[in-house]
């Protein structure tokens, strides 16, 4: 491993601007950043993570403004959830201008926007944006980790994932834990009505509330997190819905992920025991990550309850089992 650790945003956008990786905190997971317009760097992503082409990444942006320069076609119910949730965990998807290449749109003529709320990310970009006398100056920035998999919420995580991949130029921004601990809500806003395509910690009752406007169906826009297997430990997932976990059905030395209220049955190794849905959502990926760790065959998972952010949660438990 041969890149640097470092505190200062401001050396973050140092290499950014140069042309160089940097795994940078938010407040949903770690990224793994690279300027948006550059090919090179972008390039240097997709093959540190084995990602697709066609798979789409986020341009990260440090205001409203600079989303429109990235956009075409921005819908006046779009400029509400901008206004409601905007810096913060949300991404929104828009007709792509000519500044978004196909090589971080995965050829597709849309383009995916977030304005994070991490000060820390934010001081990146605000430097980034200095360095390079552009106020429109972007990050593209997915999961800081090998494609399909569990996504880093410490900087320790994202270098155990890639940090034999990276090389001197490039640095990992260690802010400590991410505050939310799963990927942004996605909002498909290329239609007439908002449509989710990845939930998160904003829910559907949030966009519909912002917006006025029923959420819309299916969608054919491609965005990240999207597979039916993803988010996935090398552990095999067990999703079981019971409060209570029979012990009879279940594997001997397995990993448990459960609500606290829920007992351990004999034999198994307690991962995590959140007792709100936020805690749940922000330590489910070190526990899986920890059933690695162990070497665990098997991780046995009773989801939250509830609707909302929970929903969100359920749905990287089930993408996790699906593998």
């Amino acid at each position: 491993m041969s890149f640097r650790t470092i505190v200062r945003p401001s050396e973050a956008a140092r290499a950014l601007a140069q042309e160089h990786l940097a795994v940078l905190p938010t407040e949903t997971v770690y990224g793994l950043g690279a300027l948006a317009t550059s090919a090179t760097a972008v390039g240097r992503i997709f093959t540190t993570k084995n990602r697709p082409a066609d798979h789409p990444l986020i341009a990260h942006v440090l205001n409203d403004k600079a989303a429109s320069a990235w956009a075409r076609n921005v819908p006046p119910f779009a400029h509400s959830l901008m206004n409601e949730f905007w810096p913060g965990p949300m991404t929104l998807v828009f007709p792509r201008s000519s500044r978004a290449a196909d090589f971080i749109t995965g050829g597709q003529d849309s383009v995916a926007i977030r304005v994070p709320g991490s000060p820390i990310m934010r001081d990146v970009l605000q430097e980034l944006c200095s360095l390079r006398d552009d106020p429109f100056s972007a990050i593209a920035a997915p999961s800081a980790n090998r494609f399909g998999g569990v996504s880093p919420t410490t900087a320790q995580h994202a270098m155990e994932e890639i940090g034999d991949l990276l090389t001197d130029d490039d640095v990992v921004l260690d802010a400590g834990p991410c505050a939310i601990g799963i990927e942004s809500t996605i909002v498909d806003c290329t239609a007439d009505q908002p449509r989710i395509l990845r939930l998160g910690k904003v829910t559907a009752e949030d966009v519909e509330h912002a917006t006025g406007m029923q959420l819309g169906g299916s969608s054919q826009v491609r965005a990240p997190g999207m597979l039916a297997a993803h988010y996935s430990p090398r552990a095999s997932v067990l999703l079981v819905e019971e409060v209570e976990l029979p012990e009879q059905a279940m594997p001997s030395g397995a990993g448990v992920i459960a609500p606290s209220g829920v007992p351990t049955p004999p034999g198994l190794v307690r991962l995590s025991e959140p007792s709100t849905t936020e805690e749940y959502a922000a330590d489910l990926y070190r526990a899986l990550r920890e059933a690695d760790s162990l070497q665990l065959s098997t991780v046995v998972v009773v989801p939250p309850s509830g609707a909302g952010l929970a929903d969100a949660v359920r749905d990287r438990i089930t993408r996790a089992a699906h593998a």
